[in-house]
């Protein structure tokens, strides 16, 4: 999917909607009051409240400018927060500029391409020494398959929004220039209607050796 398009479907999909995502983040990272972190795909600001909270000096990033909107809004603004319309495949920033990078289901949404790119861009952002958090859906999530297949194991719904469905060796395999520091797969149920379904999760970390 070109970059336009996804601009374009993810700004449909915060205009329309709004906060879509709320809750708890679950599986916040340990971050130290005062590092420089890079979240990309902030959306509506979920996690970036939560790490500003935490005193990190955070930048965040989105494609769509009504999701930068809402993490600028009063409602979300915290001292410590900085917020830019920009394409994670194509980070404007210098690089070693940050100590750590959360990328929590956004490379997900990513063609093949794309999350190279985007794996490539972290790696270059990030100083030696730092971290890069990632999250993503697993092959074992009861919505892989649902919608038309645009790639292998990559499924788009009616909205427009694809979605990757990883296994563990393929997020390993996507940061292999990184250290790999641990790498899991979160699973629980939701149930919908009385019927139970399985939800499945990678999460992993990574370090950038010299």
């Amino acid at each position: 999917m070109s970059r336009d398009r996804d601009a374009d479907c993810w700004e449909n999909e915060y205009s329309r909607k709004g906060r879509v995502w709320g809750g708890a983040v679950h599986h916040l990272p340990p971050l130290e009051c005062g590092m420089h972190v890079l979240e990309l795909g902030c959306g509506n600001g979920k996690t970036s409240r939560s790490l500003i909270e935490r005193g990190c000096d955070l930048v965040g990033i989105d494609l769509s400018a009504s999701a930068v909107r809402l993490c600028r809004s009063p409602a979300s603004r915290r001292p410590g927060g900085q917020f830019a319309l920009a394409d994670a495949r194509s980070l404007p920033f210098a690089d070693a500029s940050f100590d750590a990078v959360v990328a929590f289901h956004v490379i997900g949404h990513l063609a093949a391409e794309g999350r190279a790119r985007c794996a490539q861009e972290a790696a270059r952002v990030m100083r030696t020494g730092g971290t890069l958090y990632f999250s993503g859906f697993s092959g074992e999530d009861f919505r892989a398959g649902t919608g038309c297949e645009t790639e292998p194991g990559t499924f788009e719904r009616r909205n427009g929004i694809a979605t990757h469905y990883f296994s563990e060796e393929e997020v390993l395999a996507l940061f292999f220039g990184l250290k790999p520091g641990g790498c899991t797969t979160r699973r629980w149920t939701m149930t919908v209607r009385g019927r139970p379904l399985p939800r499945a999760e990678i999460s992993a970390t990574f370090t950038k050796t010299p």
